[in-house]
């Protein structure tokens, strides 16, 4: 009989197939990753003084119980109640004015105007206030220059106050659920009063606004300015 000779089969590619298989399935593969939410934080404060505490009439309530109950200012609603209420509260400056303490010296119509910001801007630009710095003193002029520029574009408006607050506690044992539905609303809540405002002078939505073009850049910052993004989430309790 004769003898068969099997020939070794030459395998010193296959580590080099297998190394490219593995670059592919890694290249083409898709995965889960929770994205978060988009949550502008609280400026840190410049000094270490004694915590202020905002007024009940310029914090608007959401809790979350452990049988993940909607309570906003303490009274039981339903999910899709909440974004009606945040939209009255943002409407409204921030303040609910049924609270407001009878002794208080809160303006209940602050209506920011042409006339007040130009005699404002015309103060800052002559002075510098003491121990302020350059950057400080520009800072407040632009800031001043976008609330002209959001009078202009849709005249007077009631600024929502400086410490006013959307803030929002949920129980630790409240549903992640829950959570994104809560967010949601509350985000909804802006964006219709930003749309609301730019369907009346624009004639068309927020988010059609591009900020590539320098003019439209400036109806967003103005329109932020009326109705900014402020939530603020609290331990959970």
């Amino acid at each position: 009989m004769a003898d068969r000779n099997i020939k070794e089969i030459n395998a010193g590619s296959m580590a080099d197939i297998a190394f490219l298989l593995l670059i592919f399935f890694l290249v083409t593969t898709t995965m889960d990753v929770d994205q978060g939410l988009l949550t502008q934080l609280p400026a840190i404060p410049e000094d270490n003084g004694p915590n202020v505490q905002v007024p009940e009439y310029k914090v608007f309530k959401v809790m979350v119980n452990a049988q993940d109950e909607l309570l906003v200012e303490d009274d039981e609603l339903s999910i899709y109640q909440l974004k009606r209420e945040a939209k009255a509260f943002l409407s409204n400056g921030g303040v609910f004015e049924d609270l407001i303490p009878d002794d208080s010296h809160v303006d209940r119509e602050r209506w920011i105007t042409e006339a007040e910001l130009l005699a404002k801007i015309a103060v800052r630009e002559g002075k510098q206030l003491e121990g302020e710095s350059k950057g400080q003193l520009d800072l407040d002029l632009k800031k001043l220059h976008t609330k002209l520029q959001a009078v202009r574009l849709f005249g007077a408006y009631k600024e929502l106050d400086k410490s006013a607050v959307i803030s929002v506690q949920l129980s630790n044992e409240a549903s992640y659920n829950t959570f994104i539905q809560v967010q949601n609303e509350l985000s909804a809540a802006v964006n219709e009063l930003r749309d609301e405002l730019c369907h009346k002078h624009f004639s068309k939505s927020y988010l059609d606004l591009d900020t590539r073009d320098p003019q439209e850049r400036e109806y967003v910052m103005a329109v932020r300015q009326i109705y900014p993004q402020r939530v603020s989430e609290a331990e959970p309790f």
